[in-house]
């Protein structure tokens, strides 16, 4: 198959379904996170922002202070678990900002979701088991669309820790 090579790495309709996906994972760990803060909907409406933007929604800077403002309800979670949660959607509404380049550092916006969500449960379970589990889920749940997208990014280089571990885990998983 020959590229052309003028032709973005990535463009709008290729983050649709990455920005879709990401909210299903993310949203797959807010209960975690509104069991800390239940009166905070920040997270909350960064999901449904990145929702927004999958519907044909545009990138504004509504979505930008949306997506940031879930990272500021992470920072001040006080529970790890909370926290990773809150970075899951973050990363979710963050997902339409994902630079069309070709950077390993690009990739990490398109699996935080994922792997965020996946902390989150882990930690919030009190073991790594079921951080693996939601990858797998996360892994069978991804489109082809977002495994194209995937795959035609650089490998991000090897994290350390349970989450880098994750991050290893779900990128390995959605390369095949």
């Amino acid at each position: 198959m020959t590229s052309d090579p003028d032709a973005p790495l990535l463009t709008i309709e290729d983050l649709r379904p990455v920005a879709r996906w990401a909210a299903d994972c993310a949203e797959r760990a807010l209960p975690i996170f509104e069991a800390k803060a239940p009166d905070d909907t920040r997270p909350r409406e960064a999901i449904a922002a990145s929702r927004a933007f999958a519907d044909s929604g545009m990138r504004t800077a509504a979505l930008r202070k949306i997506a940031w403002a879930a990272h500021a309800a992470a920072r001040e979670a006080g529970d790890p678990a909370a926290a990773a949660a809150a970075r899951a959607a973050c990363a979710a509404a963050a997902t339409a900002y994902t630079h069309p380049i070709a950077s390993s550092h690009q990739v990490n916006h398109i699996l935080g979701p994922a792997a965020y969500a996946a902390q989150a449960i882990a930690l919030s379970a009190g073991e790594a088991g079921h951080g693996e589990a939601e990858i797998h889920w996360a892994i069978a749940q991804a489109s082809p669309e977002v495994r194209h997208v995937v795959q035609r990014m650089p490998e991000r280089a090897p994290g350390k820790g349970q989450l880098g571990a994750l991050f290893l885990q779900l990128e390995i998983g959605l390369r095949r």
